[in-house]
């Protein structure tokens, strides 16, 4: 069973420098935030994009039965904390 700090450690070492904040006790259902100077200049499909492609096949196989997530830059998170 695949655990909230699993999904975190792959979202950080496949984004660099990104935050991951993720929350989710079932094993298999998740919601998280990530922060990663990588999302500049993307939309939100290329973020989300980015985020899943650092959990590999994980989501097709159902090891990860559903991710909601929200993508920020460095800035943006830092203008929502005010």
């Amino acid at each position: 069973m695949i655990t909230k700090e699993d999904i975190k450690q792959l979202i950080e070492t496949g984004l660099p420098g990104s935050n991951a904040m993720i929350e989710g006790d079932d094993g298999s259902h998740f919601e998280g935030i990530v922060v990663c100077q990588d999302f500049d200049g993307k939309n939100m499909l290329a973020q989300h994009r980015l985020v899943f492609n650092t959990l590999g096949n994980r989501m097709q196989t159902g090891e990860i039965h559903a991710l909601g997530m929200k993508t920020y830059t460095p800035a943006e998170w830092e203008a929502l904390q005010g």
